[in-house]
């Protein structure tokens, strides 16, 4: 079992269908109703059985989300690569397409001094589970549907910002078109230092969202 980086990743996938956030590769086809998308999922389910590696699946009346990753490695392998074409190929036999408003990932990011510190309480209030991210410990929803709490470090206490912030991981493609959307609004860019990887954008009182997606992040495995 081979780890792969983000852009071996993206580079071994359908992109009309796949797109990598947050460690993870997701798609979310439309489908004209819910038996529909159950047949997907049985025809998707028989492709994981086969090569025993399993998506984690959302069926909703008009849509599927797939979402792939090595559990066992803790990130992207070879394994998703090789699923994620086989389900691109059933796709395209049965005529889907990704819906209209391609899959996200949202997280939440609290800037901290000491996460050793406040992480059991967050673990405790929301009922989550601690995930090793490199150095880094995040929180995770066990039922895999709440979004991940991860904290950044900080030097110096900051007085004039807030300390939690939303990340949204959108398809790379969309980046652009959901930044100036947000800007329309009447929020405003922090900063874009480090786009294409995330912009920072806050709203008229300065609460802040990151806008990320998988581009630029080097070499690193994810």
């Amino acid at each position: 079992m081979t780890t792969l980086t983000t852009a071996q990743v993206a580079a071994g996938v359908d992109t009309r269908h796949w797109t990598v956030q947050d460690g993870t590769l997701v798609a979310s086809v439309a489908t004209s109703d819910f038996a529909h998308g159950l047949e997907l999922v049985t025809l998707v389910g028989d492709l994981a059985e086969a090569a025993n590696h399993h998506p984690d699946v959302d069926l909703r009346y008009s849509a599927v989300r797939f979402r792939l990753v090595s559990h066992d490695a803790g990130t992207l392998t070879e394994r998703d690569v090789r699923l994620a074409q086989r389900i691109s190929e059933l796709l395209d036999d049965m005529e889907l397409e990704t819906t209209e408003r391609p899959a996200q990932t949202v997280q939440l990011a609290i800037d901290t001094r000491d996460a050793a510190r406040i992480r059991p309480f967050w673990a405790a209030v929301l009922g989550y589970e601690e995930r090793r991210r490199g150095d880094a410990i995040d929180l995770v929803d066990p039922t895999g549907v709440g979004p991940t709490l991860w904290f950044q470090p900080m030097d110096e206490p900051r007085t004039q910002r807030n300390r939690l912030h939303l990340d949204v991981w959108v398809p790379a493609s969309r980046a652009d078109e959901r930044v100036s959307a947000a800007l329309a609004t009447g929020g405003h860019l922090e900063t874009s230092e480090h786009a294409p990887s995330w912009w920072v954008l806050a709203d008229a009182e300065g609460n802040e969202a990151c806008v990320c997606t998988w581009q630029d992040e080097g070499d690193d495995e994810v």
